[in-house]
């Protein structure tokens, strides 16, 4: 009886022990766990950027031109792709990017305007 106890409490020991640090295995390869694709981070994204493929600066700025003209919903769409980092009187904007630096948000608004509706309408993929 003894023995059989003795032999118990071994291969209980040693099966904890192998399960303690490695992750489950398959053949020579750990096991991997994939995530479902509908998570919540899916949800607060718009719905063309959930479709999986990272979108452009130039779509998603595109995309700001659905949104109401002079509305500060539109402002914050440009402002969720290109931050505002307001400079003390920036000159004119070269690009895009520049809209960042105007504190106004009315000159802000009317800078990225100009560059979104200049875009070359893009392909749908």
């Amino acid at each position: 009886m003894r023995m059989i106890l003795a032999v118990a409490a071994v291969l209980y020991s040693a099966s904890a022990f192998a399960q303690a640090d490695k992750p489950p295995m398959v053949g020579d390869k750990p096991l991997v766990q994939v995530k479902p694709k509908g998570t919540k981070e899916a949800a607060a994204k718009p719905a063309a950027a959930a479709k999986g493929k990272p979108q452009s600066i130039a779509a998603r700025l595109q995309a700001c031109l659905e949104i109401d003209d002079g509305t500060k919903d539109r402002l914050n769409c440009y402002d969720a792709v290109i931050p505002p980092a307001p400079k003390p009187k920036p000159a004119k904007a070269k690009g895009y990017a520049d809209c960042r630096f105007f504190k106004e948000e009315d000159e802000r608004l009317a800078c990225f305007n100009g560059f979104a509706e200049s875009i070359p309408k893009l392909p749908k993929t």
